[in-house]
């Protein structure tokens, strides 16, 4: 089974099954196919995180490829020379909002352990795509011509729209030489061959040459690592559920299930206004729990235990009405809880992909990548969009130097 968000890495991935690729090699192909397809939205410019379910040892086991911050990065990047917070969205399309790329660390780590093809084999699908070129989706056509400052990047503007500033029509055929020819390095070099040498230095061009310069450096690259991390698993209705931990999304997951269990779903017809009702109300208390407490555990503690405590959970799932909207979420106060600034705004964007894969053996694979906003900072190189990952951190006035 192959599910990603566009047919051609559905078809990349399988075809990489069918030629005896474990689940994690079909998740590599399909990646660098998405990178070429849906570059709004992923690539090896931003970050991922994988579970993969190995079934001879029925195991689970999780990877972190987030994007880290630049080690010259300190509290007052996004403030200006008055002490002022700097305007959101000119810090999305800058040099200052980009991390160090963690997906090819990541998705290399995960093939020294799963995969079963060499390594440069999963490359060729997304490299003899990009030489041969794909007609442009509507999806895409319609998020290049909404989004303004991509156009003010001169590599972007040549590669995504036509002379007059209009963007490629849907069904043109988009050809990347470029990505395709940073993908044949990669295929043959592997991880090291973005991280270090020519690729990294064309990206560290990129970031401090730009109009708001960012702070990446050659040494930040150099030195990234992805980690393998122990994956969150609670059970729900005679199931064990895993996550990736903090700081992915995984504890808001696991929250959710666990405050829908308090309801007999088997009477609750699935796409009905009550489902929706009941789904919603447990979204908003999940969500205002992950506004105030969940963190990159390397920087500050998170309550993770304390937020997925069977008992905590059964306190707040009491305060859904079954028959009314109590409003806005607000946090509940976990065990291990500590003293938190303000919660955050985190607006959904059109810039994340997800893969689900499973292979003849059984072995999974569920991955989230990402290069944060809808075509990342707008700096194409390489051909490929650099991410826009540090302006996660907080924006909100009063709190931008806040421990």
């Amino acid at each position: 089974m192959v599910v990603t968000a566009n047919p051609h890495a559905s078809r990349a991935a399988l075809d990489i099954l069918r030629a005896g690729g474990s689940a994690v090699d079909a998740a590599i192909a399909a990646q660098m196919v998405l990178n070429l397809v849906e570059p709004q939205s992923s690539g090896i410019g931003g970050g991922a995180f994988l579970v993969v379910y190995r079934a001879d040892q029925r195991r689970v086991q999780a990877y972190d490829g987030r994007e880290t911050a630049p080690a010259a990065v300190g509290a007052n990047l996004f403030v200006d020379p008055q002490g002022r917070p700097e305007d959101f969205r000119s810090m999305v399309a800058s040099g200052r909002a980009v991390g160090v790329p963690g997906l090819l660390r990541a998705l290399e780590l995960a093939h020294r352990a799963h995969g079963h093809l060499p390594w440069a084999r999963l490359f060729q699908p997304a490299i003899d795509l990009a030489e041969a070129g794909f007609p442009v989706s509507a999806r895409l056509h319609q998020l290049l011509a909404r989004d303004e400052a991509l156009r003010l990047d001169p590599a972007a503007r040549q590669f995504f729209y036509l002379p007059d500033g209009q963007p490629l029509p849907v069904g043109a055929t988009l050809r990347n030489p470029a990505l395709a020819a940073t993908l044949g390095r990669v295929a043959a070099g592997g991880a090291d061959a973005f991280y270090r040498g020519p690729l990294a230095a064309a990206v560290v061009a990129a970031v401090g040459g730009h109009a708001r310069p960012g702070r990446l450096s050659p040494a930040d690259l150099a030195n990234y690592r992805a980690l393998e991390v122990a994956p969150l698993c609670r059970p729900y209705r005679g199931l064990r559920v895993c996550a990736p931990p903090p700081p992915a999304g995984g504890v808001t997951l696991l929250q959710l299930l666990g405050l829908l269990e308090r309801f007999d779903l088997a009477q609750v017809r699935p796409g009905s206004a009550f489902f929706a009702h009941l789904f919603s109300e447990a979204g908003r208390l999940a969500y205002a729990d992950r506004e105030r407490y969940l963190a990159d555990p390397a920087a500050a503690p998170v309550p993770v235990a304390g937020l997925l405590a069977r008992d905590y959970l059964a306190e707040r799932a009491a305060t859904i009405a079954l028959d009314a909207s109590r409003g806005p979420g607000r946090p509940g106060l976990p065990a291990g809880a500590f003293p938190a600034g303000a919660a955050g705004a985190s607006p959904e964007r059109p810039s994340t992909s997800h893969l689900s894969i499973v292979d003849p053996a059984g072995n999974g694979v569920a991955m989230t990548s990402s290069i944060e906003d809808a075509f990342g900072s707008r700096i194409l190189v390489e051909g490929f969009l650099l991410n826009n990952q540090l302006t996660d951190f907080s924006f909100s006035a009063g709190v931008v130097n806040a421990p």
